[in-house]
């Protein structure tokens, strides 16, 4: 199992996943891009970037805080950092990729799927995660993958870093 990666890796890996989306839809129509807070966020504003340089000039863009929505806020504690959510899009009718930076359980984007309800109907979501460590409780699959790991054991933990907030770009697989 790789378990580093660096920022070349990862910049290699961000900009296939825009190949990769820009393959899927047409560069010509509307598509909002929204990240669940905070990697999925910083994630989806490079892809933005790199979509508009692959000629897509009609992209929304917006930013899911899930927090309230997950079911495990219990134990998140009693006062949970709730940021806001921003969706200053139009969402119903049109296609809308929604970007995490790592999909394990699945429950972190059924929460998103949930807020996303309050705000309108996409004409259809795909879903983009940098990183695909397997492990799934819910039915729940991404469209687009940077990388999948699937022998990540358990107790381990998939790390994404990134330059905006982390100082530096990663992925790093350690135990917890």
């Amino acid at each position: 199992m790789h378990t580093d990666y660096d920022e070349a890796d990862v910049r290699r890996l961000i900009e296939q996943l825009a190949s990769t989306i820009a393959a899927s839809f047409p560069a010509d129509r509307p598509i909002n891009v929204v990240g669940i807070r905070t990697r999925g966020e910083l994630l989806a504003h490079r892809l933005v970037e790199l979509l508009g340089l692959k000629g897509y000039g009609k992209v929304g863009r917006g930013t899911l805080d899930i927090t309230l929505y997950r079911d495990d806020l219990s134990e998140i504690g009693p006062r949970p950092l709730v940021k806001p959510t921003q969706l200053a899009i139009q969402v119903d009718d049109v296609p809308l990729l929604l970007v995490d930076d790592v999909l394990f359980t699945g429950r972190s984007i059924r929460a998103a799927l949930n807020l996303l309800n309050d705000f309108g109907r996409p004409s259809v979501i795909r879903l983009a995660v940098l990183v695909d460590r397997g492990g799934r409780e819910l039915p729940i699959q991404p469209d687009f993958v940077g990388v999948k790991l699937a022998d990540v054991p358990k107790d381990y933990r998939v790390n994404v870093r990134l330059k905006e907030i982390d100082g530096g770009d990663e992925i790093v697989v350690e135990k917890r």
